[in-house]
C-alpha cells in the first residue's frame, strides 16, 4: 500500500488512507496499523476523524468508500504532505515560466503554492489569487520582495483553503492577467480538468476566463482519477508542468490539443 510510513504525523497518515481507499475501495485497521507502525487505537482514531468529515465510512475491520462524499478533498495541510518532492521540482519548473514583471494569477492547491514558492523576490509582479496558503506566503516576504500588489478574493473557504463561490466569481470577473498558475484534483482525455467541488470548477472557470495564458502544474498522479465535475478542456491549457510523461494517450491527446508538456528535471 505504502512504503515509509513510519513517524508520519495525524494528517500525513490520514492523507495516505484516503489516498489507499481510492486506490483499493477499502482499508483494513490491521493493514494499516502494520504499515503505519502505529498502535490499532491511532488507526481507529484516523478513521473516526475521516468518518466526521464525511470522507469514508467505518466497518468491521476498516473502512469503506462513503459514497458520493469520498469526492471530498483532504484538507491543505494533509495534501501538502503528499508527493513533496515531486511538487518542489513542478514548481520550479513552471515558475521559470513566469514573467518578472506584469500580472499573475494563480489558483487554489499544493502544487500552485510550490510554484509561488519558487518564484523568489516580485517586487514587479501584481498578483491574484483565490489561494489563502499563496496570498499569505507573498505576504510573508521581505518588504523588498514582496509583489507590488497581492489581490486575494472573497468567498467561500473550501478543504483546499482555496476562496471560491459567488463572491470569488464576481471579483475574478473583473481581471485580466498575463499568467494563470492552475492545479486540478483529476486530468482525464474524456474528462479534461476536474475537480470534486462544484462552486471551485466555477471559480477555476472565472480564473481561466481571466487569464492569457494557462500553465497547468499536475504530478501524473493526477490521470489517475476524474473527479466530479469537468472545469475545462485539455485545450484551454497553454503548457502543462508535470513530473513524469503522461500516459500515451494522454500524449496524443495534449498534442493535439495544442498542449505544450514539460517534464520537470530530477533534483
Amino acid at each position: 500500500m505504502v512504503g515509509g510510513a513510519g513517524g508520519l504525523l495525524a494528517g500525513q497518515r490520514r492523507a495516505l488512507i484516503l489516498a489507499a481507499l481510492r486506490r483499493n475501495g477499502g482499508v483494513r485497521v490491521g493493514e494499516l496499523t502494520a504499515e503505519f507502525g502505529v498502535s490499532e487505537m491511532t488507526v481507529r482514531r484516523d478513521l473516526d476523524a475521516l468518518e466526521r468529515r464525511g470522507s469514508l465510512r467505518k466497518v468491521h475491520g476498516g473502512a469503506v468508500p462513503a459514497g458520493p462524499s469520498t469526492e471530498a478533498e483532504p484538507v491543505f495541510r494533509e495534501k501538502a504532505a503528499l508527493g513533496a518532492g515531486e511538487k518542489r521540482r513542478i514548481g520550479r519548473a513552471a515558475s521559470l515560466l513566469l514573467p518578472r514583471a506584469g500580472s499573475v494569477a494563480f489558483g487554489g492547491g499544493t502544487t500552485v503554492r510550490a510554484v509561488a514558492r519558487a518564484v523568489g523576490p516580485a517586487p514587479g509582479l501584481t498578483v491574484v489569487t483565490n489561494s489563502l496558503p499563496v496570498a499569505e506566503l507573498f505576504h510573508g516576504l521581505d518588504e523588498g520582495d514582496r509583489p507590488a500588489e497581492v489581490v486575494l478574493t472573497g468567498g467561500v473557504r473550501t478543504p483546499s483553503d482555496a476562496l471560491v463561490g459567488p463572491v470569488a466569481d464576481a471579483a475574478l470577473a473583473a481581471f485580466h492577467v498575463d499568467v494563470l498558475v492552475l492545479g486540478a484534483h483529476g486530468l482525464g482525455v474524456a474528462s479534461g480538468l476536474t475537480t470534486p467541488n462544484l462552486a471551485e470548477a466555477a471559480t477555476n472557470a472565472r480564473l481561466l476566463a481571466a487569464a492569457r495564458r494557462v500553465v497547468l502544474v499536475a504530478d501524473a498522479t493526477k490521470w489517475r482519477t476524474a473527479q466530479l465535475r469537468t472545469f475545462a478542456g485539455l485545450g484551454a491549457v497553454d503548457v502543462l508542468v508535470t513530473d513524469a510523461a503522461p500516459p500515451p494517450a494522454a500524449g496524443d491527446a495534449l498534442r493535439a490539443a495544442g498542449v505544450e508538456v514539460r517534464v520537470a528535471p530530477p533534483g
